[in-house]
């Protein structure tokens, strides 16, 4: 093999070494002079750093995959803990207690403010639901995929995922109407910006607001924990944007049109689950049924509705909000107040909920811009869809674009396994140990050992064969397809006739 293909050294690194080395050498008796340096010993420590930074990372990984293989015994111990904490001390029930209860009641008005407490009732409903989820998907809908026929592991798994979504976005999308039909602002446009800024909103309210970040933030964790798919980066961009609009109206009181936009992405999210379990129950012909209706709730949720609630942003904010600066709690509010010239009036409202909180063309723009961002990836989900619709209408049947593949699907054994469910955590390729790999040599031809077996075998460039004793190889570095390729050995190594 060439050297240069087997070290990660350049020509003019190698040159400059052998010129240095002969200086040295010409002068031995010169003060202060060490020893010439050495290539190899370049390479050695270039060879201990990356194994240094691998040996790093397969350990992020190997924690990363333990966590993820005990996630539900994980989230069972800390609920354990805490419930053990709330009952055995009570001088710490006043700080347990706002894990699993919604904090600020206003008994006067019977609704709840907002504040720095609500993170730990967001933190435990991550816990919770992680819980809820690998629970469920282990020990109830894994077993119901294969009583319902699904016998690879991977299809089995895929229809637990898509099982769980539909429960949760089942239910939150019926709270979400629930709350939405019974609200002033039920098909009214202007009522969403009415009264602003909202600073108590009702405890059914709250509790689905923090429930539902709870979740969206879970989902950030989850992106990267299953498989990833072709659109892995739009997913995981459409995550971050969702929680960060969430946390955002939810600071500034905007938890109305957070719940209109909640409940169109949510009945959207019912159709697109349901119809990959039919395609996973082998129902074709009620998988593009499902897959049908889920086009039409697609567009008109979240390219119509949505873009309707967008244009309401742009239109009716500025006639029905007083534009300026608040303060102060519901039953005292202060306001408009002049809008401060620097920009801490933006970010006060995350951390002081009764403190300044400001509305004004700037910050709608802002607001508006993120959602049109998440419509952008909206839009490129919808060329996704219109692709899979186009398979539907010429007979293939209907297949996400954005699953992997699954015809190529073997069963591993237990190790395979935690490799897989690790899901590429920090690097795409599993890590080598140095140490395992072999050592290439530069061999003559006389050297070679070919079989005549092999000469008709796909062998790609530089690949080595591995000794069982001490990971050796030898390499020729061509490769031998078939006659043409052997033509080039011999080509190679100057024993061709010339054409």
């Amino acid at each position: 093999m060439d050297e240069s293909q087997s070290h990660p050294f350049s020509k003019v690194e190698k040159a400059q070494l052998h010129l240095e080395n002969e200086a040295l050498e010409g002068n031995p008796q010169k003060e202060g002079v060490t020893k010439p340096r050495s290539l190899h010993g370049s390479q050695q420590r270039f060879r201990q750093g990356r194994e240094s930074n691998a040996a790093e990372k397969s350990t992020i990984a190997l924690a990363c995959g333990w966590i993820v293989e005990h996630q539900l015994s994980i989230a069972l111990n800390l609920l354990c803990l805490l419930f053990l904490l709330h009952s055995a001390f009570p001088a710490a029930r006043h700080y347990t207690q706002k894990f699993r209860e919604l904090s600020y009641y206003n008994a006067n008005t019977g609704k709840y403010a907002l504040g720095r407490d609500d993170s730990l009732f967001v933190c435990f409903w991550i816990v919770l639901l992680t819980g809820l989820r690998a629970g469920v998907i282990d020990y109830l809908l894994i077993p119901l995929a294969a009583s319902a026929g699904i016998e690879k592991k991977k299809a089995k798994v895929r229809f637990a995922e898509q099982a769980w979504l539909i429960c949760h976005h089942g239910t939150s999308w019926f709270c979400g109407m629930y709350i939405w039909y019974n609200s002033s602002y039920w098909l009214n446009l202007r009522a969403l910006w009415s009264d602003f800024p909202t600073r108590e909103i009702d405890g059914l309210v709250k509790y689905y607001y923090l429930v539902a970040f709870a979740f969206w933030l879970q989902q950030l964790v989850v992106v990267n924990i299953e498989e990833r798919r072709k659109d892995h980066l739009q997913m995981f961009t459409h995550h971050m944007i969702t929680c960060g609009l969430m946390f955002g109206s939810y600071c500034y009181h905007q938890t109305k049109v957070g719940n209109v936009i909640l409940c169109l992405m949510d009945v959207v999210d019912l159709f697109l689950p349901l119809a990959k379990i039919l395609k996973y129950l082998k129902f074709r012909l009620t998988c593009d049924i499902a897959f049908g209706a889920f086009m039409i709730t697609w567009f008109f949720a979240r390219h119509v509705l949505y873009m309707t609630v967008c244009w309401s942003i742009y239109a009716h904010v500025p006639e029905e909000v007083n534009y300026g600066c608040y303060r102060g709690t519901a039953s005292d509010l202060e306001g408009p107040l002049p809008v401060p010239d620097d920009y801490d009036h933006l970010i006060r409202p995350f951390f002081d909920p009764t403190g300044l909180v400001c509305l004004n063309t700037g910050i709608r723009q802002l607001f508006l811009g993120v959602l049109l961002a998440l419509q952008s990836i909206l839009l490129i989900w919808l060329t996704m869809i219109v692709k899979v619709a186009y398979k539907v209408v010429s007979g293939e049947g209907a297949d996400d674009t954005r699953s992997d593949d699954e015809g190529f699907e073997t069963e591993e054994d237990g190790s395979q396994d935690l490799i897989d469910r690790i899901h590429l955590c920090v690097e795409p390729r599993p890590y080598v140990p140095l140490a395992n790999l072999p050592i290439e040599k530069e061999v003559g031809f006389d050297e070679m050992r070919i079989s005549p077996s092999r000469l008709g075998r796909a062998s790609p460039v530089g690949r080595s064969s591995r000794k069982s004793d001490g990971h050796t190889a030898a390499t020729t570095g061509i490769s031998l397809r078939g006659p043409s390729n052997r033509k080039e050995l011999l080509g190679r190594i100057g024993c061709d006739k010339g054409s």
